[in-house]
């Protein structure tokens, strides 16, 4: 089993007997540093009209609570717009065919600690964004890349779905790790997955 660090990244001390309790950060004080920090998106992201609402349950709705759609651009708005809304739980980005995908990896993370499966996958995109999902056990990568469709895989008994395009994601804005916060390319994660 590996040990345990503290999770933010400029920490990264061993976690120690905290491991036993599931914590994630040695002190308060870097508990606090990197939610702050987390929490920043992507300009890529956050400049593009393309964000929504979405219900606990993930059901996309526009910033004013209306019924949203991820094929319909009449019902996204500006990322400040969907920040101010309080419709609903939280925020999801529309992709659009652009070239801006997002890799999900489900139940990769047990005790906040990565899957061996997801480990790879994430190797394979250094330069991305990756966030953990709405969950708490999976993982978000962004950045770009083309697909001609949406696809579900296995890997190595985990489950992957690749999108980028017709789909919406649910945003948390909880960063992984020390991963950098722009777009990087998923051509080498995409090609390795198909």
């Amino acid at each position: 089993m590996r040990t345990k660090r503290c999770e933010h990244s400029r920490c990264r001390q061993h976690l120690g007997a905290r491991h036993a309790h599931n914590a994630r950060f040695c002190s308060t004080r870097c508990r606090v540093a990197a939610h702050r920090a987390r929490r920043t998106l992507p300009a890529e992201l956050t400049s593009r009209p393309r964000w929504i609402r979405r219900t606990a349950t993930k059901v996309p709705l526009t910033t004013t609570g209306k019924a949203a759609s991820s094929t319909d651009a009449e019902t996204w708005s500006e990322h400040r717009s969907a920040v101010a809304s309080t419709a609903g739980a939280g925020l999801g980005f529309v992709l659009n065919g652009d070239g801006v995908a997002c890799i999900d990896l489900d139940h990769c993370l047990v005790d906040g600690v990565l899957a061996g499966w997801a480990e790879r996958l994430v190797d394979l995109a250094p330069g991305c964004w990756v966030e953990r999902s709405v969950s708490g056990d999976g993982l978000h990568i962004w950045g770009f890349g083309r697909l001609e469709r949406g696809r579900r895989l296995s890997v190595d008994g985990g489950s992957v779905e690749l999108y980028a395009d017709g789909r919406y994601i649910a945003v948390t804005g909880d960063t992984w790790g020390d991963t950098p916060r722009r777009l990087g390319d998923l051509s080498e994660l995409i090609d390795a997955l198909l």
